[in-house]
């Protein structure tokens, strides 16, 4: 397979973070998703798998919930397949 990849960036509030990450995965094309702070600072890196089940899924939407409710702005940064 010959892949390429891209980037996108997102700046989001808190309240948003959760649903924007959300829909993301469902995509399904996204590889990584990175959440920083507004200054930069990386709070978490999630890697993608293709099939990646909800259930195992679970636990990481929660943690993204509990940064939400800490941050008030959000980077999302998306690195996503072309193919």
């Amino acid at each position: 397979m010959n892949e390429k990849t891209r980037t996108e960036e997102f700046s989001v509030n808190g309240e948003e973070l959760l649903a924007r990450i959300k829909a993301l995965i469902h995509e399904g094309n996204v590889r990584r998703i990175i959440i920083r702070d507004k200054q930069g600072q990386t709070f978490m890196e999630i890697p993608l798998t293709v099939g990646v089940a909800g259930v195992l899924f679970a636990p990481t939407l929660a943690a993204i919930g509990a940064i939400a409710a800490l941050v008030g702005e959000a980077n999302i940064v998306v690195e996503k397949t072309e193919e």
